[in-house]
């Protein structure tokens, strides 16, 4: 039979009230006392069932997501997923809110994470832009109290709660592996393209490609890096000038978004020294190019999965309960032309 707050209450020598005061964390409670109902709990192995204590309370969660409004298709299949997610979320008690603010811009997300302070939802998710003013925002979250989620891209040395996305770097090294092998026996430079290096996961995907590309195969020269912003056009502007002008690339790795741009650019070029090419996120331009031969290996990571991760930690750290790390794991998926399945 399992326990319940009655027994709690008895072995720890205390009231009903005073448990359920130490259950819902509310103040009231000499520390000594909520000691003593605490170790009544683990050697009854009291196990509190969190929803139900919420439903009989008629808590409601409220969680702001905060997503950058550009072209990028992956973002765009985040903000779908989300929407998908919120509908399935109301039976649960969690209402979601989305603000949207342009890519790459620290002021923006800094004003819409102050304005979070100032609603105070019970959990803030957003795609981090890293930089100084985004780390102090991020403290006046943890301030007051609002449990912070880095989705995608992360926050580096800051209070954030959580990390919810793929291992940006074992992603850049996997890239500097399949391009390393895919031009095996050439001499020639490598190309990246990225969207910006002020968020934290294009710098790490680029740090562990480069850190890889040095060790195993140093007969390549790696170009400076061609910022663009996501944009297609930007993109492929970038990418004709570089194959206009350097006619030794033999792989381009491109490791941010932008890749309609970087397809036409590609298809634009000469057949017979055309580089080969690994890219992120598979959507319906990356499949196609994988089909065509433009493209030659697609990372991509589980726009759903991580939804509902964010979810998941949001509701944890709100209710202060640990997570299951296992469960919370992004996993890096690589497509070829061989293994692709069709788009739903």
């Amino acid at each position: 039979m399992k326990p319940t707050v009655h027994d709690i209450a008895r072995t720890a020598g205390v009231s009903l009230a005073t448990v359920d005061r130490v259950l819902n964390d509310r103040p009231g409670v000499r520390a000594k006392t909520r000691e003593r109902v605490t170790e009544a709990m683990n050697s009854l192995g009291y196990v509190r069932d969190v929803g139900a204590a919420n439903l009989a309370r008629g808590k409601l969660y409220q969680f702001d997501f905060i997503f950058p409004d550009n072209e990028n298709t992956f973002m765009q299949s985040l903000r779908a997923e989300l929407e998908s997610a919120a509908e399935r979320s109301l039976s649960e008690r969690v209402l979601i809110n989305v603000v949207l603010v342009p890519a790459f811009d620290e002021g923006a997300l800094v004003e819409a994470l102050n304005a979070c302070v100032n609603r105070k939802p019970d959990g803030v998710a957003f795609v981090a832009v890293d930089t100084d003013p985004v780390r102090e925002a991020c403290v006046r979250l943890s301030g007051q109290g609002i449990h912070a989620v880095t989705l995608v891209s992360d926050l580096g040395n800051s209070t954030r709660a959580h990390y919810v996305g793929i291992d940006n770097g074992a992603a850049g090294r996997t890239a500097a592996r399949l391009l390393g092998l895919f031009a095996s026996g050439t001499n020639g430079a490598i190309a990246v393209i990225a969207g910006s290096l002020k968020v934290h996961d294009h710098q790490e995907r680029f740090d562990g490609f480069a850190a890889a590309m040095k060790t195993d195969f140093p007969q390549h020269e790696i170009l400076p890096i061609l910022e663009g912003f996501d944009e297609g056009a930007r993109v492929e502007k970038l990418v004709s000038e570089l194959l206009a002008k350097r006619s030794d690339v033999v792989g381009l790795y491109s490791l941010g978004a932008g890749n309609s741009g970087l397809v036409k650019a590609l298809a634009a070029h000469s057949s017979i020294n055309r580089p080969l090419v690994v890219a992120h996120e598979r959507d319906a331009v990356t499949s196609q190019a994988l089909k065509e031969g433009l493209i030659h290996a697609v990372l991509a990571q589980d726009a759903g999965h991580e939804i509902r991760s964010a979810i998941r930690v949001l509701k944890a750290s709100a209710d202060r309960l640990a997570i299951v790390p296992g469960q919370e794991h992004i996993r890096i998926e690589i497509f070829l032309k061989d293994n692709l399945p069709q788009l739903d």
